[in-house]
């Protein structure tokens, strides 16, 4: 086929294959995508900017709705930050909880995930399988901290709720169900032979270019990079709790979903460590309102991988300058290559297998101007250029008539008279 033969079609930005709106030009050749633009942007939130107008205490609610599925770990990375730089060292129990608390969102994120790759290639019944047994962990979850999502567990200096007894046998007594459950969605990715087929050699990414796209977490490990925040740069208990890294050599979609479905396993047997060896003490320390100036970096491991987290920080108690690289923003550079050479009914589980999020990754401070060049943009100048990009296109926000707030008390007025 030459070019005459080809067509170009959007996937998206709405779409029922897109958990959340991204664009994907495709070009094709019959069935197959000859090149590919990945197209996200379309959930920009403003967040780092937001954070940077509020104090420490009151960004720990914000810092975890970058993402519903990670919440505690942009949380735990954030709190570690602050209190390095204030040189506090948090109760070790405390560290203990951060860590079963990630494990089990580990768990809830990796089954999120299997479910919404099962519904991608029209496997309904691991998909209703799958998040059956997600929902035991939300309940111990909600257990635990209060709330199924955005926990709200971690605070500056430790962490805000401890785990007795009864919880942790609780815990205990969850795992066991879900472990037998992990164990046989294990087996049938390993022997299913339409699953293996399906997923086998689809959206591949081998070790060379998992390295040279950056990419982090499942989608790295998959393709034989053994990398894990939690072994090469330990924090929270991870020094003292071993931690197996699962790596895979298939470079695909069948190996990321391998490599996910044996992480289940090995959060399992973590958690199951720290609840037999959860030390006595206290979980929480007190940490100053403002922190010391200077900057840091903190990284921890999501469930898609590498999170990492820059603080920049004045001596106020209000941060000077927060920037977030959450797994998702590393892992989309490398979508391209993994779509091109595909087909297009394989789309839909390529993209799917990086497990993205679309919020995570959406910035906002570079606007090109036309002629090549491209301007950084300040707050201020960010606005200005926001209002004359508007008004030349007739819309100016001068002429907009705001109508007179009116009170309860104001109504009732008016209608009696």
């Amino acid at each position: 086929m030459g070019e005459n033969n080809r067509i170009v079609i959007p996937l998206g930005p709405q779409h029922p294959a897109l958990k959340e709106p991204g664009c994907f030009t495709l070009t094709l050749e019959g069935e197959k995508v000859v090149s590919a633009v990945v197209g996200v942007g379309y959930i920009h939130r403003g967040l780092e900017k937001a954070l940077e107008s509020r104090t420490y205490i009151q960004n720990l609610y914000m810092i975890e709705r970058i993402c519903g599925i990670c919440s505690h770990t942009h949380s735990v990375a954030y709190c570690q930050a602050i209190e390095e730089m204030c040189s506090v060292e948090i109760p070790m129990r405390a560290k203990y909880i951060r860590v079963i608390i990630a494990e089990l969102e580990r768990l809830h994120s990796h089954l999120l995930w299997l479910g919404v790759a099962a519904h991608e290639i029209g496997f309904d019944t691991l998909f209703m399988y799958s998040w059956r047994d997600r929902e035991m962990v939300l309940d111990m979850l909600a257990e635990l901290c209060g709330n199924r999502v955005n926990y709200g567990i971690n605070t500056l200096g430790g962490v805000r709720r401890d785990i007795d007894s009864i919880e942790a046998t609780d815990i205990k007594k969850m795992l066991r169900l879900l472990q037998n459950q992990i164990n046989y969605y294990l087996e049938l990715a390993s022997n299913e032979p339409t699953l293996i087929v399906r997923l086998a050699n689809v959206g591949r990414l081998n070790h060379e270019d998992a390295i040279k796209y950056g990419a982090v977490g499942p989608v790295a490990r998959a393709a034989g990079i053994a990398n894990d925040i939690r072994v090469i740069e330990p924090y929270a208990a991870y020094d003292e709790v071993p931690v197996n890294v699962v790596v895979d050599d298939h470079g695909d979609v069948f190996g990321r979903t391998v490599v996910r479905i044996k992480e289940m396993l090995e959060s399992i047997n973590i958690v199951k460590y720290c609840l037999e060896n959860l030390p006595e003490g206290e979980i929480v320390k007190k940490v100053p309102r403002k922190v010391p100036a200077g900057e840091i970096i903190s990284r921890t491991e999501a469930p898609r991988g590498e999170d990492i987290h820059y603080i920049n920080s004045d001596g106020s108690d209000i941060p000077y300058r927060i920037r977030v690289r959450a797994p998702s923003e590393a892992n989309w550079h490398g979508m391209q290559h993994m779509l091109e050479g595909s087909f297009l009914a394989d789309v839909p589980i390529t993209i799917a297998a990086i497990d993205p999020c679309y919020s995570c990754t959406d910035r906002a401070i570079i606007a090109n101007s036309g002629n090549g060049e491209s301007k950084l943009f300040d707050w201020k100048g960010l606005r200005e250029y926001s209002i004359n990009w508007h008004r030349e296109r007739g819309f100016n926000a001068s002429d907009i008539q705001i109508p007179q707030a009116k009170n309860y008390t104001q109504i009732q007025r008016k209608k009696n008279a």
